[in-house]
């Protein structure tokens, strides 16, 4: 059957015209709800790619009381931040492993709040993907039940928000849609329709928010159970309070974490969203998220921040002659054409092809020592390209594909690993969300990082490790799913001095 891909403009038309709502409003809002008891989001990042809206917030990789302690503590001009990035890489664990993971992270987390000075209270966000793949329902399942045990708080509803219109994924009339680019711009396909759809590990059929939630929880919430805030009630007025009552109405009704799908076009949707929840908050309502990358900027009402430059990139810093190290270990399709317009433009860089087959046969470790040398002794010249052959070797088995791309990983981390302390680069991208993470935590063994702020337009992260062997090294988040072909090519060209 053809899938009729609809325009957006069409769409649009049956629904109110958006309103302005400034980012401070949001800021305010959650600053006088947080002067009785200050309140922190604490952000289960399922990979480290959702830090790409935001700017100035601590990420952890690891997670314990201590660590927290930390993040918490971390101020900017004198004030405590609002939200604290955690590393989970759950995506690539299987379902046991992401919900001992998420447990042991919450429990940890609220031991923190609870002896800081003053003590926090804690929301928590289940960050996850724009394209709807990963652990739900179980990840916000798991986060309610440990609240639950802790502090015997019951969550009432769910907000599930996958929307991230930066990098064109839009939720309209309750529908999760993809932006069509190049000659289809203006289009908007049912996320269904896509590759992420497919996806080995997380695959779904429904575009519907209330029919993929009915999917994923096997009809535990069917989809006339699930709340969804539409673009009537997210743009009910131009006056914002207005609209924030409407959002707290609706959500009402909310108990025994009832699914809440909320539709979202803009930034200033996610706006009046925040507002909406703070006023169902005030009322009492408790929530947890489910969200895309720019859900937790629009929460804490932080304004967007403009693209870093490359000498703000390195700023306090003063950066290495070395080349730099380019990762990627997506296999979208984005990603491989973005890999191409890279290395078709950056003629003077050396391209080092990790191959799969080879990793996964008898001689990987002698492999992997070859592939190292080669890695360094390209870097001492200028960039390198290092990535992992095309060919996706893909099983009708879950578990083999995950264990298929753990190997493949701990392959790129530790070629990551013993180049940094071998010659160090001057600058480390990684692309793929699985990649970027185990890259982060294990290849360069970041433990604490400021995310500084995007590298494109709303999308693209720039760390600043703050401890470990990659200290002052600017690294590089880059989601294997977004930005267009060019991405990849224009974030190099900031850093490089090859280039």
């Amino acid at each position: 059957m053809e899938c009729i891909v609809p325009l957006e403009a069409d769409v649009l038309a049956a629904f109110p015209a958006e309103v302005q709502i400034p980012a401070r409003l949001v800021a305010d809002s959650v600053a006088a709800s947080s002067e009785a008891s200050p309140r922190v989001l604490v952000v289960l990042d399922d990979d480290p790619t959702g830090t790409q809206s935001v700017a100035n917030l601590p990420v952890l990789t690891r997670w314990e009381v201590a660590d927290f302690a930390w993040a918490f503590a971390y101020e900017v001009d004198g004030q405590r931040q609002r939200a604290v990035y955690v590393l989970t890489n759950t995506r690539s664990l299987d379902p046991a492993e992401a919900a001992a993971r998420n447990e042991e992270i919450v429990r940890n987390a609220l031991a923190a709040a609870s002896s800081a000075e003053p003590a926090l209270r804690l929301s928590f966000v289940s960050r996850s993907d724009s394209t709807l793949r990963g652990h739900y329902p179980l990840e916000p399942d798991v986060i309610a039940a440990t609240v639950t045990a802790v502090n015997g708080e019951e969550t009432d509803g769910v907000v599930i928000v996958p929307a991230f219109p930066d990098a064109g994924r839009v939720t309209v009339g309750g529908v999760h849609f993809t932006r069509g680019t190049g000659e289809d711009a203006g289009q908007l396909t049912p996320v269904a329709e896509t590759e992420f759809a497919r996806d080995a590990s997380f695959g779904f059929a429904n575009s519907e928010m209330a029919k993929y939630v009915e999917e994923k929880s096997n009809g535990r919430f069917p989809a006339d159970s699930v709340i969804v805030l539409d673009l009537d009630i997210i743009r009910a007025s131009a006056d914002p309070k207005i609209s924030a009552k409407a959002i707290a109405d609706a959500i009402d009704a909310a108990t025994d974490s009832t699914p809440i799908v909320a539709d979202i076009v803009t930034e200033n949707d996610l706006r009046a969203l925040a507002l909406g929840l703070e006023a169902a908050e005030s009322r009492g309502k408790k929530l947890l998220y489910r969200v895309g990358p720019p859900f937790v900027r629009a929460r804490i009402g932080q304004e967007i921040r403009t693209e870093l430059s490359g000498e703000e990139a390195y700023a306090g810093n003063t950066p290495s002659e070395a080349g730099g190290l380019i990762v990627v270990g997506s296999h979208v399709g984005v990603t491989t054409r973005q890999l191409n317009a890279l290395t078709e433009q950056h003629s003077a860089a050396r391209i080092v092809e990790i191959d799969v087959e080879k990793l996964l046969g008898d001689n990987a470790g002698e492999y992997l020592d070859e592939t190292v040398d080669t890695v360094v002794a390209a870097l001492r010249g200028g960039d390198v390209i290092v990535h992992t052959s095309r060919l996706l070797i893909k099983t009708s088995d879950a578990a083999e594909s995950l264990r298929i791309a753990r190997t493949v990983s701990a392959a790129v981390v530790a070629v990551v690993n013993r180049t940094l302390k071998t010659f160090p680069p001057r600058f480390v991208i990684a692309k793929g969300g699985i990649t970027s993470s185990d890259v982060a935590a294990h290849g360069l063994e970041i433990r604490h990082a400021i995310v500084r702020g995007p590298m494109l337009p709303g999308i693209v992260s720039l760390w600043e490790p703050v401890d470990g062997p990659a200290k002052g090294i600017p690294y590089i988040v880059f989601a294997g799913n977004v930005g267009d072909d060019q991405s990849l090519a224009d974030v190099t060209r900031k850093l490089s001095n090859t280039f």
